[in-house]
This record gives structure tokens, sequence and C-alpha cells, in this order.
């Protein structure tokens, strides 16, 4: 017995590849479990993914390697807010009998791991077990991906075979594996997998894996923002303030929307820069919209020359470390008319009623909110000409990623307004061309509710409505 022990002991300890697991429960399967367990107990921790995966510098056609080149960054996000994000990953794990997670979205990648990825159409990968943690990413990127991992490792996928990133994210899966024949349940991001991927992964891991979805359960755990996370946007809604000044001075008549939105995002990067200097500076931008351009909220900034008497639209959005903010303002390049006026107060009128409910707002729904803000655009006979939600969240996400659809100020959303929830009032209405007063109206606040005390915040620090935007000719 003693020299069995040994052996296993022995063997355990020359692992060197993520299946050979797998395959010493197999050389070994009629070996009692409980010995088995006492021998893991035993030895030394697993072997880090330098020594299960080969380095760079691998011959041509190996599916995978590590590139642990030169040293970890220093991250925006403390390593307890890091490992704080994890363990409540890793409870609803345990809560769904998950063996593992496999986040595949940019905004769930980002938020567990802190590593922001560029797709330009490959797949990407974050693999959590109860253990470990794992970005996967591809050759193109090279040591980025480890140096911007928080609290884990990362493995490379080549580019000889399209099949390298689904051989590599199995291999990390089924190292939770007791042997080859062993049931695993895995968990994906279903609200944001491709059917196509998702068919991928099920070829991938076969007939013993089954999923479980995180999608929704994950949007939930991140609607409510830690103490780090609510510093970071406070600091994104300063610089947005600044971008918004800069827009505001660039206004005249001639210039064209793409400069004004050139300057405006110049001036928040260059303060990012200031505020994040070990950050990665990405995906800051504007939409500045004038005249009929202004009748979508997110309609792309053209070579509009503007005009004397244009309704303008600035919308400023600094990302900080993958972080959303936003600052929204109605304006006018000269006096507007007096239906525009109407139109523009009464919009105001609104914001200012939905700012209210959302400081008292603690405990109600966002749907009855949403409908009480209906009541008033009702009595100004503007309800018709309104398009979209009063508010939504904030926190990793982009015009590209990371919707939390669970917290929006809609009429058929009904999750309960609590502490450690940030969200905007934005009310906008639509007049169409040809009428008094056409253009989009909108103004748009962040609000904080406080994590501890339940107390909210306007963190929007920039004037809105006619007293303050009319931009002189």
């Amino acid at each position: 017995m003693t020299t069995l022990v040994s052996t296993l002991t022995a063997t355990t300890r020359r692992l060197t590849h993520p299946l050979s697991k797998l395959a010493f429960n197999r050389a070994y399967s009629g070996v009692p479990r409980a010995l088995l367990s006492s021998v893991a107990s035993n030895t030394a921790p697993p072997p880090p993914l330098e020594e299960l995966f080969p380095s760079y510098g691998v011959p041509f056609g190996t599916p995978n390697y590590t590139f642990n080149n030169g040293e970890k960054a220093k991250h925006t996000f403390s390593s307890s807010e890091m490992e704080r994000r994890v363990a409540g990953l890793r409870k609803i794990m345990r809560e769904d009998g998950l063996d593992a997670v496999v986040l595949t979205s940019i905004h769930n990648v980002k938020y567990f791991s802190d590593f922001l990825y560029c797709s330009f159409g490959r797949p990407y990968a974050c693999v959590v077990t109860h253990d470990d943690l794992t970005t996967v990413s591809a050759g193109i990127d090279a040591g980025q991906p480890w140096r911007r991992t928080s609290g884990g490792e990362n493995v490379v996928f080549t580019d000889w075979d399209r099949s390298n990133y689904w051989t590599t994210v199995d291999s990390l899966v089924k190292r939770v594996a007791s042997d080859s024949s062993a049931s695993l349940r895995v968990g994906l991001e279903l609200d944001a997998l491709p059917y196509e991927r998702f068919k991928k992964f099920e070829a991938a891991f076969g007939d013993n894996v089954s999923f479980g979805d995180v999608g929704e359960q994950t949007m939930k755990f991140r609607m409510k923002k830690s103490k780090e996370e609510v510093a970071v946007i406070k600091e994104a809604a300063r610089i947005a303030d600044i971008g918004g000044e800069v827009c505001r001075s660039a206004v005249a008549i001639g210039v064209p929307e793409h400069e004004v939105a050139l300057a405006t995002t110049q001036a928040m990067v260059r303060e990012i820069a200031k505020s994040f200097p070990d950050s990665e500076l990405m995906d800051t931008w504007t939409w500045f919209q004038s005249g009929i351009n202004t009748d979508g909220a997110h309609n792309p900034v053209t070579t509009r020359a503007l005009e004397l008497g244009d309704i303008l639209s600035l919308n400023a959005f600094p990302m900080c470390s993958g972080y959303y903010v936003a600052l929204e303002r109605t304006m006018f390049l000269g006096e507007p008319s007096p239906e525009a006026l109407r139109v523009w107060e009464a919009n105001v009128k609104v914001h200012e009623a939905g700012i209210e409910l959302l400081k008292n707002g603690v405990g109600r729904t966002c749907g009855s909110i949403a409908k009480e803000l209906n009541e008033i655009f009702r009595s100004e006979n503007l309800l018709q000409f309104r398009s979209f939600g009063y508010g939504h969240s904030f926190g990793a996400l982009c015009h590209y990623y990371g919707r939390e659809a669970g917290l929006e100020l809609r009429e058929d959303i009904e999750t309960v307004l609590e502490p450690g929830h940030v969200i905007s009032m934005e009310p906008m209405v639509t007049i169409p061309n040809g009428q008094p007063g056409a253009g989009g109206y909108r103004e748009h606040d962040i609000l904080v509710i406080g994590e501890d005390d339940g107390v909210v915040e306007d963190i929007t620090k920039f004037p809105y409505g006619p007293e303050h935007n009319v931009i002189g000719a």
C-alpha cells in the first residue's frame, strides 16, 4: 500500500497537460476512491498553467500556449474588489450546481477579470471554476490579456486551426473532472451567446456536459455597485461635465457636428488620462447632433454645419476602465421658437420630477416610476412623442456591450430600486420634422443610491434647461 501511495503521489506531481488528470484517473480507475482522495489531499497544488500549456514560441500548429509577457498591469480595481466579484459568481455556481462557468461576453469577461477584450470577430472567454480563473484570448493580442487579467491566468489560442479556441476552453473546463466519464454542468451566458457558438460548445464538450444559464444572474449581480465602482462612476461623471463645457464652447454657426464632437472627446480622453493613468484609453466618444439629427438619441455624428436656430443635442460618454457614464443635454443655437421652448420646458419638468422620484425611490419598482412620469407627459400632450424608457443602469457597459436590462425605467420592469443601484433619469420626446418645435429633446442625469444609507445623490453637475443652454449666435 505504501508503494502504491508513493506511485500515485509521484504521478500526480508529474501532470503536465490540462487533460492529464483525466488520463491519471483512467489509469487508476480500479483504485478505491478513498485512496485517490487521500492522495489528492496530500499532493502539491496543481501545477501552474505555464506547465500545463507550452510557453510562447511554440512550433507552428500548436493549438495554444501561455505568454506571460512583462509584468501584471496596475488595475483600476483592488484585488479585494475583484475577489468579491468572483466570490459572487462562485456563489451562483454553487446554487445552480455548476462545475465551471465559461463567460464569453465583453462585459462579463471585463467585470470578473478586468480584461476588456477586442473581439474583431474572434471568440474570447473567461473560464471560472471553484478554484481558478483563466482568460482565453487570441494570439494577435500577445501578452496584453495576461497583463490585464486580475486575479487569474491567461491562455492564448492560435489561428492555425479554427477549432483551437474550443479545444482550449474544453481543456480548461475539464480540468475539474474527476475522470473522463464524469458528468459536468457548465454555465454559459445564453443571453449573449450566438446559437452557432453554443452548438460548437456542445460539440467540443461532448455528451457528458450539460449547461446552465448564468446570463440573467450575473446581470443582477452587476446591477448593485460596490463603493469602488461608484468612485469610478463619480469620477467619470465629473469628466463628462468637462466634456460638456468644451462642447458648449465649441458651438458656433458654420461649425460642423464632427468638429464639436472631436473637441469634446479629446478633452475627456485627456482628463481620463490624468485621473486613471494606469488604465487603457479606449471607447470614449461623443454624439453631437443638430437639427433633424437630434430626432434619435443614438444618431451618429455627421458633417452637418450648425445653423442659427438649430436645436442641438450633446451626448458625451467618457469610458473609464470599461465603465460607462453619460452626459446628455438639449441646447439651442440662438433663441428657440415659442413651441420649441414649450416642449423643452415640459421635458425639463418631467426630468426634474423624475429626479425627485428617484431620490425617494428606494423600495419602488422601475415600472411604477415610468408610469407616473407618463402622466406628466400626457398632461402636456406629449406622451405620444416619447420613444424609449426614462433611464437605465451604469457600469461595465458601452454602446456595444453590457446592457443591464433589469434596471431600466420602463413600464414593464418590476425591479425594485435598492441601495447600490446607479441609474439615470433621461426623458426624451421627438417632434417630427415640419411640425412646430421639431427635434429631439433630452436631459440626462446620473443618480447613485448609497450602498450604506440609501441616500440618493445626483452626480451630474452640468446645468440643464433654457436658462443655461441657449447659446448666443
